[in-house]
């Protein structure tokens, strides 16, 4: 086997393994954990599957715990040379509110600021 490929193959377990072994640790259903990987253009696109439960600990506040494990992806993916990219897709169920778009801002209490 070529070395390319059997790089490819090496890195197809460890990115992957490596996701699902960090998601697995911090969740409350590490058995609902799943990923899929995809490789295009633009590198390698890991997309997480996870309880509907799990979604806040995956994310965490403000977004920290998923900006994290996208940074570590990052460090794995670039001792392989690779770029790595995370997507956590939404699972059926989840419950959580949509974030309002910037242009449905209200900007009533900065007009009343202004002199």
């Amino acid at each position: 086997m070529p070395k390319q490929e059997e790089r490819e193959k090496n890195m197809a377990i460890s990115d992957k393994e490596f996701l699902e072994f960090i998601v697995k640790a911090i969740v409350a259903h590490p058995e609902d954990v799943r990923s899929e990987r995809t490789i295009d253009e633009r590198g390698v696109l890991l997309t997480l599957k996870t309880n509907p439960e799990d979604m806040g600990y995956v994310i965490g506040k403000g977004g920290q715990t998923a900006k994290s494990i996208r940074t570590l992806l990052k460090i794995v993916g670039a001792q392989n040379n690779a770029r790595v990219n995370l997507k956590i897709a939404e699972p059926e169920g989840s419950t959580h509110p949509r974030r309002a778009m910037r242009e449905e801002i209200s900007t009533d209490a900065v007009d009343d600021l202004k002199i």
